[in-house]
């Protein structure tokens, strides 16, 4: 690597200690910022030359739900150190037929359900004035094709594209409801993907997500969702997650100083 790259940031959700130690020592980071503290402290390490910064969303010892979740905090945080680029994992349940607990899907569209977040930047609070974030393509494609990459070159399989529903939780959804998202064209169900995405988009970062399906959703199993099933598919997807991490992080730094830009655009009126 010849021209430094930016922190990579990576905000990770449930399970996301087991990710910390395979990234070599690490800096503690507190972050207070005007809209709050974030979920946990920020911890940075240096792998394959690249400075990365992990942040558990879900606090330490997954104390905080979806919905309590201080998603613009988390978001500025990053951005302040300098993060360009966010990679976000988060766990699913699987509505497509093809979707195995264990899988990793590599998303390419969102649908939000949530309700009552807080959700911008611009709301005219902090004399930043009122934005209209455009996001007909939430994730950036750069990024996302660098994890496909990641994951051909590690041997690791991905579903390529897929579109997450984000639901409010902290409750799972219900048979009828998931039936009703796979209507509106959801392929995989969780509860933390937006407003995060919006808020990456809106401190222009260029931000991806990694989906682990850690459970069938409502209806589309055998049986009732039990955590003993989430728990063993943690530990049938997280290995792979881990190598596809690892070689994201070294294709990063490979590419130095270049330019990473959403493809999401900012109007101000």
């Amino acid at each position: 690597m010849t021209d430094e790259a930016q922190p990579l940031g990576i905000i990770a959700g449930s399970g996301a200690a087991n990710l910390l130690p395979d990234l070599g020592q690490q800096t503690r980071i507190d972050s207070d910022t005007p809209y709050g503290t974030t979920s946990a402290p920020i911890y940075q390490s240096n792998f394959h030359g690249a400075v990365v910064c992990v942040l558990n969303r879900h606090g330490e010892g997954h104390t905080i739900p979806p919905h309590r979740i201080n998603y613009r905090a988390n978001i500025l945080a990053i951005a302040e150190l300098g993060c360009e680029v966010v990679i976000a994992i988060a766990t699913v349940g699987g509505i497509r037929g093809d979707l195995n607990s264990g899988d990793l899907l590599i998303p390419d569209q969102l649908i939000d359900y949530t309700w009552g977040r807080e959700s911008t930047f611009f709301d005219g609070a902090d004399g930043a004035g009122v934005g209209h974030l455009e996001m007909t393509h939430p994730y950036c494609h750069t990024l996302r094709n660098l994890l496909l990459q990641a994951a051909a070159n590690a041997n690791v399989r991905v579903h390529d594209g897929g579109v997450y529903a984000v639901t409010q939780g902290p409750r799972f959804e219900t048979a009828a409801e998931i039936n009703r998202i796979e209507n509106d064209g959801g392929d995989v169900v969780g509860m933390t993907g937006m407003p995060e995405a919006a808020l990456a988009a809106e401190k222009r970062i260029c931000y991806a997500s990694v989906n682990l399906v850690v459970n069938p959703a409502a209806g589309r199993g055998d049986q009732d969702i039990t955590m003993d099933e989430i728990r063993d598919s943690w530990n049938i997807g997280y290995e792979n997650l881990c190598k596809l991490l690892k070689e994201s992080i070294r294709l990063y730094a490979t590419l130095g100083t270049k330019s990473w830009l959403p493809n999401s655009q900012i109007m101000q009126m």
